[in-house]
């Protein structure tokens, strides 16, 4: 495996573009309920590779874990279990991907591929019968691809579109939360984060907070269109990514 830089917003400029794009996501986040880790984990690694997949976790484990804790006593123990057996696969097999790669243009190059392939599922309508079969291999996808990008929703989406959103939306939270767990402790344990990437999530903590507050103003402009032009900018730098990984091969 390559040595791995880790995460720093040591440049002024860089670090205001950052809190203004995890802003811009947290307020998509707040507003509709999912697009944080889509929306700004493409356009972070854009401006700075190193962003992710360490700072982005974090925050989103700190996203997931507010909304978990916040509605707790909705959160079905049981799915939650099979999810989380299954997101700690999918973080393992992340893991055993990463330390594969040979260098980070490779990574790039991966990145960009989940990240697109994250987002036609998010607008793909496919509907998935709800069974512990399919919530466990589409919480191994969820593992794989969130340990990897951040952007580990769209599989379980897909699969809980029509359940209840009062037992959905926690158990959904908690599952994420639990699984950012499992790929945080994977990706240190195999060197590809550090605490210094910690220390730049709290960077951009400022941001999240802002975008969850400005959400409250917001809320009622930000509709489909807007849902749509986010996912379509997320898209375009996830194929930005991909151009970028391949011209470096």
């Amino acid at each position: 495996m390559f040595d791995i830089p880790s995460a720093t917003l040591s440049d002024l400029p860089l670090l205001i573009l950052a809190e203004a794009i995890v802003a811009l996501a947290a307020i998509l986040q707040a507003s509709v309920g999912m697009g944080f880790g889509m929306l700004a984990a493409p356009l972070l690694a854009l401006i700075d590779p190193t962003l992710v997949p360490g700072p982005m976790l974090v925050l989103g484990f700190v996203t997931a874990a507010i909304g978990a804790l916040r509605e707790r006593r909705g959160i079905d123990w049981g799915e939650l279990r099979i999810g989380f057996t299954g997101r700690v696969v999918g973080a393992a097999a992340a893991v055993a991907l990463l330390a594969s790669l040979p260098d980070r243009s490779l990574f790039s190059l991966i990145f960009g591929l989940l990240v697109a392939f994250a987002i036609v599922l998010s607008v793909s309508g496919w509907k998935i019968a709800f069974t512990r079969v399919n919530l466990f291999a589409l919480s191994t996808v969820s593992g794989l691809m969130g340990t990897i990008t951040s952007v580990g929703a769209p599989p379980m989406a897909l699969l809980y579109q029509h359940r209840d959103v009062l037992t959905a939306r926690p158990t959904l939270n908690a599952l994420f939360a639990c699984g950012m767990i499992a790929g945080l402790a994977g990706l240190g344990l195999s060197g590809w984060i550090g605490w210094r990437d910690v220390g730049t999530a709290a960077l951009l903590v400022p941001g999240m907070a802002t975008g969850f507050y400005l959400s409250r103003y917001t809320a009622r402009f930000v509709d489909r269109r807007f849902r749509h032009a986010a996912l379509g900018l997320a898209f375009a730098a996830g194929v930005l990514l991909i151009v970028r990984g391949t011209q470096a091969l």
